[in-house]
């Protein structure tokens, strides 16, 4: 038996070897994805443009208005007339702030003095995030004009832990990892499955007399190997160029890693085994996998944000694991005891997904055997 698993991995590797295609979907295509998800995907907003009309110029209103724009979180936006909202309404500005005539003159009575905010709520998400960062701008230039009550009580002091630098890259990068190393092994697997369909070449195989484990063991042990090239070369590179390192201990990431790839090849087999066609093959990893993987693993949206029954379906997704155990490895630093349960689904999911492939080979192979 091994030396058949064996013979089987070696001759996939040497097809592998002489397709240029094949060679370009595993390296190059991964890498473009890493560049482009990883620059082009921000979940804070930043450069917000927004208008400010100064009712008072005064020295505290011009003291507010710059430290509105003194960091990269806002930029001011050109606008004409007497009416601020007219920006709004044309969308060269997200929000307006007016500041009332009598807005010095009211602080220094110290007495309370209203600023209208008008934020374009079209995109919600963005709306909440302007409100916010308004109000920390407001609540940092009342302290820094000594203008808020030192004796107040009760003060939170706020410090951000494992990401104090807000560095997005260290949430983004590592969930890149989760759905890269799940799409590519996956489709290589499941086009080189369906291509011995297709090429009729599955019947000489079955006529050798190797079993369908044998032939799933060596065709999975293949792309795993080549799985395990392919993550070394997008985590290399993702560190190089993101700056993304281990913050604890990296065993988890690279016993997780290793059974991820597995379930991902296992997946790739099932669909191989269960598709007449690479096309099908194809749309299959496509729709089932990438999609998945990009919107039910908590990638880019939190999994508690998941409305039922999809968040059902979100359970079973090998790859909202993996993005637990990537973002430990590079972020938290917990190590074995945060990550443990994640690492144990992962290896019950590459289990359960070969279990169905070689159920779906076997079928085939009884419908084929009853076809001669």
């Amino acid at each position: 038996m091994r030396s058949r698993v064996r013979a089987q991995c070696i001759k996939e590797l040497l097809q592998f070897r002489r397709d240029r295609l094949t060679l370009g979907l595993a390296f190059l295509l991964p890498l473009l994805s890493l560049l482009i998800l990883g620059f082009a995907i921000r979940l804070e907003t930043k450069h917000i443009p927004i208008v400010v009309q100064d009712l008072d110029r005064s020295h505290l209103s011009y003291a507010f208005t710059d430290r509105l724009f003194a960091t990269d979180q806002f930029h001011p936006s050109r606008w004409r007339g007497t009416d601020p909202v007219a920006a709004i309404d044309r969308g060269s500005a997200r929000a307006a702030v007016i500041i009332p005539p009598d807005f010095s003159r009211r602080l220094k009575a110290g007495k309370p003095s209203t600023v209208q905010v008008l934020v374009d709520g079209t995109d919600a998400n963005n709306a909440r995030v302007i409100r916010n960062s308004l109000q920390a701008t407001t609540e940092f230039f009342l302290r820094d004009q000594d203008l808020i009550d030192a004796s107040q009580p009760v003060r939170a002091r706020t410090r951000l832990w494992f990401n104090p630098g807000r560095k997005e890259s260290l949430y983004i990068v590592p969930g890149v990892y989760a759905v890269v190393l799940w799409i590519f092994p996956s489709l290589l697997a499941a086009i080189a499955m369906v291509r011995e369909k297709e090429k009729q070449t599955i019947l000489q195989v079955y006529a050798s007399g190797i079993g369908p484990g044998e032939l799933l063991l060596g065709k999975g042990l293949a792309y795993l190997l080549v799985g395990g090239a392919m993550a070394l070369v997008v985590m290399g590179l993702g560190s190089l160029i993101f700056g993304v390192g281990f913050a604890g201990d990296p065993t988890p990431l690279l016993v997780g890693t290793t059974l991820y790839l597995a379930s991902a090849v296992s997946f790739g087999l099932l669909l191989g085994a269960r598709s007449a066609t690479q096309n099908a093959a194809v749309q299959g990893v496509s729709l089932i996998g990438f999609l998945t993987a990009l919107l039910l693993s908590g990638f880019i949206y939190p999994v508690s944000n998941i409305p039922f029954p999809l968040s059902l379906v979100s359970a079973i997704v090998p790859a909202r694991y993996f993005i637990v155990i990537s973002r430990d490895a590079y972020v938290r630093g917990t190590g074995w005891p945060g990550v443990a349960f994640d690492v144990l689904v992962v290896l019950v999911s590459a289990v359960v997904l070969f279990v169905a492939a070689l159920r779906s080979l076997g079928a085939m192979q009884l419908d084929a055997g009853a076809g001669r």
